[in-house]
């Protein structure tokens, strides 16, 4: 080969390869971790979710990322990130106790549920009646749950969004059926004078029906009734009350936390995955309602259509109803302490 055409050669190979050398000789990112505080019944949903967010991300980005989970009853993770748990993600179980992490902390800005769709909430959810196998006391409607004798287990509104989820249900039923706020109240009193034991979270009041065999009637988040039999091996059945409310949980990133650990950018990414189809098909999995045409047709006979009511409708929003029923002196602790 002559010496110009070896030259030649030797400068286009050179110049052929060097994008491949200049990927090869740079550096991973760093792996990368995030914390997301959720409430009691999402452990299973985040499971599967992180392993598909994680293979996601290093796909996209060649990044490894490692999702921690935390969970408990919703308020009382709220107030854990409020006193310094630093959470990237916040997926509560109620716009109110997300709402504290501005309004006590300024943890997050004030329009936070703007910064997403569908009021940053990925999916609904509602609220059932879950009995032993084959129904022995006949509860059919919320007006069984006041009978003598008939032990209903619940979790505490004070540190479990899906217990106030419980609760207001079970207020705006009576509300409506017997006609004012007066009867209503007396009814919930009624019906949390049979409540034997306030677990936390609601994953504590399912451990305490299921495995702890206590009570006959467990008020459930809808998705957590389907999980009863296949994590404790409970026989049960699922009553569908003639009307509910429509829960819809809400997620955020946690910004003076993620601007604070250089984690903003992902962070951002694993919420938004929820609204991808695998993040929705993943949700309808785990019995939550999702909120894409595609996924709700997925799962259209898993769900059925139920009479439900939303907090804005009935309450004038959770900033409203928190005030009168879960705050300090609100009237659930005005129940409860005459219990």
């Amino acid at each position: 080969m002559k010496p110009i055409r070896r030259r030649a050669v030797q400068a286009f190979l050179a110049t052929a390869f060097l994008p491949a050398l200049a990927r090869a000789q740079t550096p991973a990112p760093a792996p990368v971790t995030l914390l997301n505080v959720s409430y009691d019944p999402t452990r299973e949903l985040y499971v599967e979710f992180n392993r598909a967010f994680a293979k996601h991300w290093k796909a996209k980005t060649g990044q490894d990322v490692t999702i921690q989970q935390s969970h408990g009853g919703s308020g009382k993770q709220a107030r854990s990130i409020i006193d310094g748990l630093e959470a990237d993600v916040a997926t509560l179980a109620l716009a109110w106790d997300t709402d504290a992490l501005h309004t006590e902390a300024k943890l997050i800005p004030k329009d936070w549920q703007k910064r997403l769709p569908h009021n940053a909430s990925p999916y609904t959810s509602t609220i059932v009646l879950v009995v032993r196998q084959g129904n022995p006391k006949g509860i059919k409607d919320w007006d069984d749950l006041i009978r003598p004798g008939i032990k209903v287990i619940t979790p505490n509104p004070k540190t479990s969004g899906g217990a106030r989820w419980n609760y207001l249900a079970a207020w705006e039923f009576a509300k409506r059926k017997y006609g004012s706020a007066a009867q209503a109240r007396e009814f919930v009193s009624k019906l949390y004078a049979n409540v034997p034991v306030l677990d936390t979270g609601a994953r504590g009041s399912s451990i305490t029906f299921a495995q702890r065999q206590q009570g006959d009637v467990f008020i459930s988040w809808e998705n957590e009734a389907y999980l009863l039999e296949k994590e404790f091996s409970s026989k049960i059945d699922v009553v569908y009350p003639s009307l509910s409310i429509l829960a819809e949980p809400a997620v955020t990133v946690v910004d003076r936390n993620v601007d604070k650990k250089g984690t903003r950018a992902v962070a951002q990414a694993y919420l938004a995955y929820l609204y991808t189809d695998e993040g929705q098909a993943i949700i309808g999995k785990h019995f939550y309602r999702p909120i894409s045409p595609q996924a709700q047709a997925q799962y259209a006979k898993q769900f059925p259509k139920l009479n439900l009511f939303t907090v804005d409708q009935a309450l004038g929003g959770w900033t409203a109803a928190a005030k009168e029923h879960f705050a300090d002196g609100g009237l659930f602790d005005q129940i409860y302490t005459k219990k």
